[in-house]
């Protein structure tokens, strides 16, 4: 098959597993109710949280996750793929992965099996780190959780997050010694302004002192 419409297929395949709204169809099937009626009005694992508890949270956050790791392992199904998990990547291949994330995030939030109404897609984003840049992203993470238990925002801890993810890449690089990738810098700074952008009403919630707490450790 012309390599072409295989990346084009990778890239549809890749954007309606983004599209799965599991936050929509976990708090109809569960509760009746349609997580986008209640709360900030996103189909995502924090509205969830904040509206029917961790038990729906959980699931909602680990299934965002899965679909964003799926869709960037479809790179595989690329000729661009190395030969095996351990050889170099390419910057074409590396490019497609990248690619792959972009469409499901946005599969995530503008869901075609949820009239284009979904969540921020952070546990989407995620889910695809894992699989493209998973130390940088346990980095980031650990960034996430010191801000949201220092601060009780889920959000803050979302965007400091997203803006140190630009540290850690390089930095990750530089100690392993494999190399600067162009790529990859664009990348890192494309998802710290993705995640400041998709948060940017929180930001106005918390200037305002309106922001919605969820509390890490219970009082």
């Amino acid at each position: 098959m012309n390599e072409i419409l295989v990346i084009a297929l990778l890239i549809i395949a890749a954007y309606l597993l983004g599209s799965i709204p599991t936050a929509v169809i976990i708090s109809k099937i569960f509760f009746k109710s349609d997580i986008r009626n209640h709360g900030s009005g996103n189909a995502g694992a924090t509205n969830v949280l904040r509206t029917f508890g961790t038990a729906a949270a959980i699931p909602v956050f680990l299934i965002d996750g899965a679909k964003g790791y799926a869709a960037v392992m479809l790179s595989w199904l690329s000729s661009l793929a190395p030969h095996s998990a351990f050889g170099e990547y390419s910057e074409p291949f590396l490019n497609l992965r990248i690619a792959l994330m972009i469409v499901a995030i946005l599969g995530h939030i503008f869901p075609i099996f949820a009239s284009f109404k979904g969540g921020k897609g952070v546990a989407t984003i995620a889910g695809c780190l894992i699989a493209i840049a998973p130390v940088p992203l346990l980095c980031s993470f650990i960034v996430f959780v010191i801000f949201w238990s220092i601060s009780n925002y889920v959000s803050l801890g979302s965007i400091m997050a997203g803006l140190t993810f630009v540290i850690w890449v390089p930095l990750y690089y530089l100690i392993i010694g494999d190399g600067f990738s162009p790529t990859m810098m664009i990348f890192s700074v494309a998802i710290a302004a993705v995640m400041t952008y998709m948060h940017r009403f929180n930001i106005k919630r918390i200037k305002d002192g309106t922001e919605g707490k969820t509390y890490l450790f219970k009082k």
